[in-house]
């Protein structure tokens, strides 16, 4: 796992031109991470996650983020694990948090509506349902799922 720690002021305004965080002035905070596609890199981006916003003073996200991340974290294994490193960003601005996983995978599967009985699928339905806004775009070398959070 290796980690990149940056600060930046201002809005952040995303590759695909999608402009994240409250207007104006104000400082941010950004962590990234190149994690190994492996079941292990989960546990090590919760931890991550809940040791940056600790440092942030966003506790009152910890529960929702970690829940986000590990949906998008899990989703990027099991599909991805075979096209190279996992790529975890976390930007917050305030108290807006945007989470962003990257794979080398530039297949998506549609989002689904699992049945009652269903074992999985419910990664994307409880992303929607903690998330302010999310989405899904491509990169050069894969895609990236993104996920909005404000206390």
């Amino acid at each position: 796992m290796t980690a990149d720690h940056g600060e930046f002021r201002g809005d952040y305004v995303g590759p695909s031109g999608d402009r994240v965080g409250p207007g104006g002035e104000g400082t941010g905070r950004c962590l990234r991470l190149a994690l190994p596609p492996d079941v292990p890199t989960v546990r090590l981006a919760r931890q991550a996650t809940r040791d940056a916003l600790a440092a942030w003073q966003l506790g009152q996200l910890e529960d929702a983020a970690v829940l986000v991340v590990s949906e998008l974290v899990t989703n990027a294994v099991r599909h991805a694990r075979d096209t190279g490193a996992i790529g975890l960003e976390l930007t917050s601005v305030g108290t807006w948090l945007r989470v962003e996983v990257q794979d080398g995978d530039p297949s998506w599967r549609a989002q689904r509506s699992p049945a009652d009985d269903d074992e999985s699928g419910f990664g994307f339905v409880l992303v929607d349902y903690v998330a302010c806004r999310w989405g899904i775009r491509r990169v050069s070398a894969g895609k990236a799922v993104w996920a909005e959070l404000d206390a």
